[in-house]
C-alpha cells in the first residue's frame, strides 16, 4: 500500500490467518488513522504467543534518499536502553560479580561523601536523590561534545542530593549512567562490550547495539523533528553522553525477540527476573514501569533522544508484546502501542480523527501567556501567537497549540492537549498538559514585578 510518503511501505506478517487476519485488517486502519491525524512515521509491531499478528512501516527511514521505514530499520531507543543496562547489572550479580544492595562507593570509589547511603538498588529504581544531568541548565548546549566518563560524572558529582537515598522517586539519567560505568568496572569491559557478550549475542538480538555516530550502521534511521510543519533533522547529540541511560539502537523485531527472551526466563534465574520486576516507588522495577489492571500485570518503558521516540509495552500474562518506534517526534507512541494492544485483546479503543479548531475571542487567548513549572527546575513558557498559542520547553522548538474550546488547545502533529484552569475569580492558575503519553499538570509561576 503505497500514499504518498505518508505510509510508504505496509506489510501483515505471514503469519496473519483467521481471527489475526482480522486482528491485523483493523490495526491496519488503526495506524491509518495515525499517520492521518498525527503524522506519525516510524515502524510497529505487534507479537501474540511468538506469532507476528500486525507489523508495519510507515514513512521514512531517511528522507533525503527515500529510503521507507520497516521492520528491520534500526532506531534510537532512548531509555528503553535503561532495561538492558538493568539486566546487565542482573547478569553480574547473576555471576557473582556484584550485589544489587552494594552502596556504589564499593566500586565508584571516588563518589563523594553524600553518596555514602546510595546502592545500586537505588539507581536502578531511581530512587537514590542524584541530581539528573539533563534537566541542567546548559546541557542542550553540550550535548555535541564527545566526554569521558569523568567528564560526565562531574556535572552531577559535587551537586547536593535531592533527598535521602531510597526516600523518593524521581526519574535520573545520571543513576543510570553511573550504572553504565559500574558495568565497566566490575567487569572489565567496556559496557559497550560487556553488553553485547553478556546480553545481546547470547539472545541473538543481532540488530541492537550501542549507537555511535561514526559507526557505519545498515539500515539506520536519521533522527527528525517537525519546525513550523517542515521536517528538519533534529539537532547533534554525541552519544558518549546519554551512555548506559539511553544510546541504544534496535529494531521492532529485536525488541520483540527481547520481550520472548525476557518471558522465557533466558540469561538469568527466575527469582533475578522476579527481582526485576518488583516496582518501588511510583511503579518503577529495574529499567521497568510494572503496573497492574484487573489483575495482569502490565511492564513498560518509553524512550525520548533527539530525533527518535519510542514505547515497549508487554503484557505477559497474554504473551503480547506491541512496539512501536518513530524517528519524527512529536508523535505519542505510548498511545500507539495501548490501543494497538487494546485491538489485540478485545478491549475499547478509538481510532485517532482530526481534532477541529475553533474560532476563540483574542482576549480569551491573551489570558494563557506566562510560565508554568511542569516540575523542578522544569518551565514552559506559553506564548500567545495570532490565533493560537506557542509552549516552548527548554531546549526545544515552541509548539503550536490550536484551540477547539476557550480553555482546551490541541498540536496537530502529535495530538498533545493543553487544558487550562481558572479560581474562582478567573484568574489562570495552572495547566494540564497531554503530550507524547505524558500527562503534566503545571503551576502558573506569579510574573516578577518590575523594580522601582
Amino acid at each position: 500500500m503505497r500514499r504518498f510518503a505518508l505510509v510508504l511501505c505496509f506489510f501483515v506478517g505471514s503469519h496473519a490467518c483467521g481471527i489475526a487476519d482480522d486482528l491485523a485488517k483493523e490495526m491496519s486502519a488503526y495506524m491509518e488513522g495515525c499517520v492521518g491525524v498525527s503524522q506519525f512515521n516510524g515502524s510497529v509491531m505487534v507479537c501474540m504467543r511468538d506469532e507476528v499478528v500486525f507489523s508495519g512501516g510507515f514513512g521514512m527511514a531517511n528522507f533525503e534518499h527515500d529510503v521507507p521505514n520497516d521492520e528491520d530499520t534500526k532506531f534510537r531507543i532512548g531509555s528503553i536502553t535503561k532495561q538492558f543496562t538493568a539486566m546487565a547489572i542482573m547478569v553480574l550479580e547473576e555471576r557473582g560479580k556484584l550485589d544489587v544492595n552494594d552502596p556504589i562507593k564499593k566500586y565508584v570509589t571516588e563518589a563523594p561523601e553524600a553518596w555514602n547511603d546510595v546502592t545500586i538498588h537505588h539507581l536502578l529504581t531511581h530512587t537514590s536523590g542524584i541530581p539528573n544531568y539533563t534537566s541542567m541548565a546548559g546541557y542542550g548546549v553540550t550535548m555535541m561534545l564527545p566526554q569521558s566518563n569523568a567528564q560526565m560524572m562531574a556535572r552531577f558529582k559535587d551537586k547536593p542530593l535531592e533527598f535521602e537515598p531510597g526516600e523518593k522517586y524521581r526519574y535520573s539519567n545520571s543513576g543510570y549512567f553511573l550504572l553504565g560505568v559500574l558495568i565497566e568496572r566490575v567487569s572489565g569491559d567496556s559496557y559497550e562490550e560487556f553488553l553485547r557478550d553478556a546480553v545481546l549475542r547470547p539472545l541473538g538480538l543481532k540488530d541492537t547495539g550501542y549507537d555511535r555516530f561514526r559507526s557505519i550502521l545498515k539500515k539506520r534511521a536519521t533522527g527528525y523533528t517537525r519546525q513550523r510543519n517542515k521536517i528538519a533533522h533534529d539537532a547533534y547529540l554525541d552519544m558518549t553522553q546519554p551512555g548506559a541511560a539511553g544510546a541504544m539502537y534496535s529494531t521492532v523485531s529485536d525488541l520483540n525477540r527481547w520481550d520472548q527472551a525476557l518471558r522465557r526466563h533466558e540469561l538469568i534465574s527466575p527469582e533475578r527476573y522476579e527481582a526485576m520486576y518488583t516496582p518501588e516507588k511510583s511503579s518503577y522495577a529495574y529499567g521497568w514501569l510494572v503496573r497492574s489492571k484487573g489483575g495482569r500485570k502490565i511492564i513498560s518503558h518509553g524512550g525520548g533522544i533527539n530525533g527518535f521516540l519510542s514505547h515497549i509495552l508487554r503484557h505477559p500474562d497474554q504473551e503480547l508484546c506491541v512496539v512501536v518506534l518513530c524517528n519524527v517526534p512529536p508523535a505519542d507512541p505510548q498511545a500507539i502501542a495501548r490501543d494497538l494492544a487494546a485491538i489485540a485483546l478485545g478491549n475499547p479503543y478509538e481510532i485517532p480523527r482530526p481534532k477541529r479548531r475553533v474560532d476563540v475571542d483574542p482576549k480569551v487567548l491573551k489570558a494563557y501567556p506566562g510560565k508554568y513549572e511542569l516540575g523542578p527546575g522544569l518551565v514552559c513558557n506559553v506564548t500567545h501567537v495570532k490565533n493560537h498559542l506557542a509552549v516552548e520547553m527548554p531546549g526545544q522548538e515552541p509548539l503550536t497549540f490550536l484551540p477547539n474550546s476557550d480553555t482546551t488547545f490541541f498540536n496537530k502533529q502529535s495530538g498533545g492537549e493543553l487544558q487550562f484552569e481558572r479560581d474562582k475569580e478567573g484568574v489562570v492558575q495552572s495547566l494540564k498538559m497531554k503530550h507524547l503519553g505524558m500527562t503534566l499538570n503545571a503551576k502558573r509561576l506569579p510574573e516578577k514585578s518590575e523594580s522601582p
